[in-house]
């Protein structure tokens, strides 16, 4: 539901709320906040919530450190794992320096600009997530082991999937919060799991991969588990994937989708170290399913980008190299301005790969662009590329490539 500042306030008051947590992300979208009380509502939308910048990579050092929340009343929900009676709710924020200017590492406020250069150009896009993550057991004090929960395999049910009743909790909770999961399943890795929720606009859809991180998080430690989103959290299993679908409206019969995909691939190789922006990545990149080149067919699981199976408004495609260490906001934006350059200069596919990419020869390979192999190499190819320099800011690229 979009509440408007003044449904904010009547919230507060009917539904007996005590703590209102205001969240953001830093520039690698690790999400943080701030709780006020019901008192300071107000303020904090009229004025802004003042906080030190500091000690959050990025966001500046000691001599210029403040830094104001702005709450946007229409992100506005409940937490369901915290007291009934003396609720906490949560509301994005936008973030300015004190005289009112947007904060250039505000990566919330990044997407917004790309949504609406993708507005002015008469497009739509929209986003749908695909994220993987590993539950593992704890120790007796408490702390993450590289135990698996299980040992089930690809779609495997109870009682070999030990993962079901903590994804329904999890699918469950994202429903109390008005985000809709699609499906969930056990993964091939001992322990992994996935979750799939509905497609949206790009920063609500942007938002519900923070929430969903936040949520699958919490209800793993309720359950005496740890819920690990990394890259590649055992050497001999499959990696976490972070599976961006997207799609464009209008889509003028398939061109403008298939122009979209068309932009994405040329920019795929800068724009990986913002996709994929730890060593960590780089070890599962090219391995069991996660993709190694620069490549497209219809379904094939191998390539770069694969069109699912789907008609009419279900008709996207599906970015397979990310991971979830990406900052949603950042990827989502990337991937919106990669995808508008591909419409308006009407860029052509290149030939589908309809083969398995993992048992192509070397003849084959050959003739593909490759993935950056280390982060290292992955910096280097986005430092000095034209688009990453004319979209990014110089404050979040320094962070990223320095």
């Amino acid at each position: 539901m979009n509440y408007s500042k003044d449904e904010v306030m009547q919230y507060v008051i009917e539904e007996d709320v005590k703590f209102i947590r205001l969240a953001f992300c830093d520039v690698f979208g690790r999400q943080k906040n701030i709780s006020i009380m019901p008192d300071e509502l107000e303020r904090a939308f009229r004025y802004g919530i003042a906080f030190d910048a500091s000690a959050i990579t990025g966001f500046g050092d000691e001599s210029h450190s403040d830094l104001f929340l702005h709450p946007e009343p229409e992100t506005l929900t409940w937490l369901p794992w915290r007291p009934a009676h003396g609720k906490v709710v949560r509301m994005f924020c936008t973030i300015t320096h004190p005289d009112g200017t947007p904060f250039a590492c505000d990566t919330r406020n990044l997407l917004k600009t790309a949504v609406k250069d993708a507005r002015d150009a008469g497009y739509v896009f929209r986003f749908g997530a695909e994220q993987e993550f590993y539950l593992f057991e704890l120790d007796d004090q408490n702390r993450p082991t590289r135990i698996p929960y299980d040992h089930a395999g690809y779609m495997d049910i109870a009682p070999d999937d030990k993962g079901e009743n903590v994804r329904r909790e999890i699918c469950l909770t994202l429903e109390q919060m008005e985000i809709r999961p699609e499906s969930s399943h056990h993964e091939e890795g001992p322990g992994q799991n996935e979750i799939d929720f509905r497609y949206n606009e790009a920063l609500t859809a942007a938002d519900h991969v923070m929430t969903f991180q936040t949520v699958v998080r919490t209800i793993a430690q309720q359950n005496g588990l740890y819920a690990d989103f990394s890259a590649k959290p055992l050497e001999n299993a499959p990696g976490n994937g972070f599976h961006i679908n997207m799609s464009v409206q209008p889509d003028d019969g398939t061109d403008n989708l298939n122009y979209m995909i068309a932009g994405i691939l040329d920019k795929a190789v800068p724009m990986t170290c913002f996709l994929n922006p730890t060593e960590e990545s780089y070890q599962r990149l090219g391995r069991m399913k996660a993709p190694g080149y620069v490549s497209w067919s219809a379904e094939n699981r191998s390539q770069l980008v694969r069109i699912p199976a789907a008609e009419k408004e279900y008709r996207r495609a599906e970015l397979r190299s990310p991971d979830p260490a990406a900052n949603p906001y950042i990827a989502y934006a990337l991937m919106i301005w990669a995808a508008l350059e591909g419409i308006s200069r009407r860029m052509e596919l290149p030939r589908p790969m309809d083969i398995n990419l993992y048992r192509a020869d070397t003849a084959v390979l050959s003739q593909l662009q490759r993935l950056p192999a280390s982060l290292g190499e992955a910096r280097e190819a986005a430092a000095s590329d034209e688009f990453i320099c004319q979209y990014l800011p110089e404050a979040i690229r320094k962070i990223y490539l320095e």
